[in-house]
Order: C-alpha cells, then sequence, then structure tokens
C-alpha cells in the first residue's frame, strides 16, 4: 500500500506517527459530493473522527458542513473555516458554556436529545435575546448490527428523546419562546456496514414523520445522522466506501415532504482510510504460542483495540524475510490490554522495522492520550 519512496522517507521520522493520505482524502470527498449532490443532499462531516486542522482545511474546501459533539468542536470548526450556517451541534450533555458558544456563533442547529436541554436552551437564548434553532433527536429504536457499545439508537442507550415523550415534548415546546424546531434528527450507531440497517431507519424515520404530520408539524430538514463503516480487514480493495450505494438507499426509502432537506453527519467513512499509524517494532519477545513483537505505539496513539476489540491490519514494511512468523503485535503501556492483534502472521520481523497500523484515520489521533506521561503523537503528510 505504501511507495518504497515513502517508506524510504519514513526511515528519518521518529516514530510513532500518524501518516494522511491527503489525495485518498480529496478522493473520497469527491465521490461524497458527487453522490449525495445527485440528490440534493447536505453532508456535515463528523469532527469526533478526526479533528486534525489540515484535515478539517481540506474537507472544508470541498464545501461539506460540520456535525460537532462539544463547544470546542464548534469553535475548531469556525477556525478551520466552515460557516457556522453549516454547523450542527449534538450531544447528550451540552454545558452552559457550550450552548452559548453556539448561540454567539448563530449556528445552524443544536439537535437537542431530552427536555431538560430544549429548556435550557431557550433560558440561554433568551438570555441573549436570541432564537435558538433546533431539531430533536429522536430515539429510533432500530438496532444496528455493531459493537455494543458504539449502538446509540436504542431505547437503552443514553441519546435522544423516546417516542413515548413525544406529546410532551410537544407541548413544553409551546411554552419556549426562544426556540425554533427546524428539524428531527436521528442516529443509529457506527462503523454500520450491512445498508439493511439503514432500510431499517428510513422506515423508523417514515412513521415518525406521520406522526409529526398527524400533529400538523412539518419541519424543514431530517437529519439522519451517519454511521457507514469502512473496511478494516482489507483497507487496500476497498479504500473508499459504498457511498453511491448508502445514498441511493435513503432516495429510494425515505419519504420526503416537499421543500423537506435531508441532511447527513459522517465522519469515519470519509476520514477512516486515508490515516495509517506508523511505528517501530523495539524489541521481539519470545513466547509460548507466538512471539511478542513490542513496538513503540501503543493503546495511547490507538485505543480502539483495547476499547473496542476492534482489529486493524498491522503490516511490517520493512522486512524482506521470505519466511513468516505468529506474533502478538503490542505496545509499551503498562496495560495488558495494550494489544493490536494476537498471532498475527507476518513475515519475520526484527528490532527497528517498521510496521503500520491501517485504517485510522478515524478515532487515532483524536483519541491519543498521554497516559504514562508519553508524548502526544506527530502527523504528516
Amino acid at each position: 500500500m505504501f511507495h518504497s519512496e515513502i517508506i524510504e522517507r519514513f526511515k528519518d521520522t521518529p516514530t510513532p506517527f500518524f501518516y494522511y493520505n491527503l489525495d485518498l482524502l480529496k478522493e473520497s470527498l469527491k465521490i461524497v459530493n458527487e453522490e449525495s449532490s445527485k440528490y440534493g443532499y447536505h453532508v456535515h462531516y463528523a469532527l469526533k473522527a478526526n479533528s486534525n486542522i489540515e484535515i478539517l482545511e481540506t474537507i472544508e474546501a470541498y464545501g461539506l458542513g460540520a456535525d460537532c459533539v462539544s463547544g470546542n468542536e464548534v469553535t475548531r470548526a469556525i477556525s478551520c473555516g466552515f460557516p457556522s450556517e453549516k454547523i450542527a451541534f449534538a450531544g447528550v450533555g451540552k454545558s452552559d458554556e457550550e450552548i452559548n458558544i453556539g448561540l454567539e456563533n448563530d449556528i445552524f442547529c443544536f439537535n437537542c436529545e431530552s427536555i431538560p436541554e430544549l429548556i435550557v436552551i431557550d433560558e440561554l437564548a433568551q438570555k441573549k435575546n436570541k432564537i435558538a434553532n433546533i431539531a430533536l433527536r429522536i430515539n429510533p429504536n432500530v438496532e444496528a448490527n455493531t459493537h455494543y457499545y458504539i449502538t446509540t439508537g436504542l431505547e437503552e442507550n443514553k441519546f435522544g428523546i423516546n417516542r413515548w415523550e413525544l406529546e410532551e415534548v410537544l407541548e413544553i415546546l409551546k411554552t419556549l419562546k426562544n426556540i425554533n424546531l427546524i428539524g428531527l434528527h436521528f442516529h443509529i450507531g457506527s462503523q454500520i456496514t450491512d445498508l439493511n440497517d439503514f432500510k431499517g431507519l428510513c422506515l423508523r424515520v417514515n412513521e415518525i414523520q406521520e406522526w409529526f404530520y398527524d400533529h400538523q408539524i412539518i419541519v424543514d430538514h431530517i437529519n439522519v445522522g451517519g454511521g457507514l463503516g469502512i473496511n478494516y480487514e482489507n483497507p487496500e480493495e476497498e479504500p473508499i466506501p459504498d457511498f453511491k450505494s448508502y445514498f441511493k438507499l435513503f432516495h429510494d426509502l425515505l419519504d420526503l415532504r416537499p421543500q423537506q432537506e435531508l441532511h447527513f453527519e459522517l465522519g469515519r467513512s470519509i476520514v477512516g482510510q486515508c490515516g495509517t499509524l506508523i511505528s517501530k517494532a523495539l524489541y521481539i519477545k519470545k513466547g509460548i504460542k507466538t512471539n511478542f513483537a513490542i513496538i513503540d505505539a501503543g493503546m495511547t496513539e490507538l485505543i480502539r483495540p483495547a476499547l473496542y476489540q476492534a482489529y486493524h491490519k498491522v503490516e511490517n514494511l520493512t522486512s524482506l524475510a521470505k519466511e513468516e512468523e505468529r506474533y502478538d503485535v503490542v505496545g509499551p503501556i503498562c496495560e495488558s490490554s495494550d494489544c493490536f492483534g494476537k498471532a498475527l502472521t507476518l513475515p519475520k520481523t526484527s528490532r527497528g522495522d517498521l510496521l503500520a497500523i491501517h485504517s485510522c484515520g478515524a478515532y487515532g489521533e483524536v483519541m491519543a492520550s498521554q497516559y504514562n506521561l508519553r508524548k502526544l503523537p506527530k502527523a504528516i503528510y
């Protein structure tokens, strides 16, 4: 996946670091725009996937909006050129300070997740003599076939307003004078690779739209979130997800009202494959069933395997050995969960070899920590 001249360049760069392929990112953005524009859809990039400034400036140049889940993400998006009128602010626990950041910048929409949040936004907007545009994030109770920790659309999850609360919500909205309901927001989870899950979402949104129509409410936009997954097992075979089928599914199955807009919040599917974590083998330690390849990257640089038992393809970039061996590829952190993969078959690996951990463009750098007082990894492009 890497040209020899790039690998040669890696040899002089202190590890670990993130390598971003901006050409692949731009090609992904081009396809997102081509496929979404067929239907007049609006795409917001989810900053939680990767908020690297160079990445954000590249994405903004392609005209996407921003999906933010913190006040600092709103501020970062604006500083990277995203127009306020294209910024949606989601999140189950927005603080007063964060809400005020959104109000002061006249953002497109607050995606609201509870009745208490509606009341607080109304109070803060009243103090600023502003009207806050809001969308109701409704829990569709749709199962997504993904890891338990990244499902978001079930009644047992902390996210969203449940359908049995909607009558009360409408009654309360009548009393809130500084709030303007402009949308309905949904999100069922992350790293979804079976498009049938999105079919279930479309059918549920249609049902909920009918309920609002029966109550004489038609909102300006529907936001169906994101969640489209990437191919972690064979990233070189599918560097760009099937955006064509993804957007067409919503066109075929979602019943929009006349003039109603459809918005998306895509993150991982845009940036996931453009990032690679490059690390160096420190020691090869003999084991009983497999050897240990101890590398200088750890869960501080990529926490997904420890947090979600997530798989990332690992490749030895520099070994010239023809024979292969099995390795547990592990990091230096003082935690047993600091492991990138067990019994991985790699060319015989030696101290100093460069290893690539693929598909790290999403939830890699943005979740990095300084546990064990480690340095934060740098990025090269």
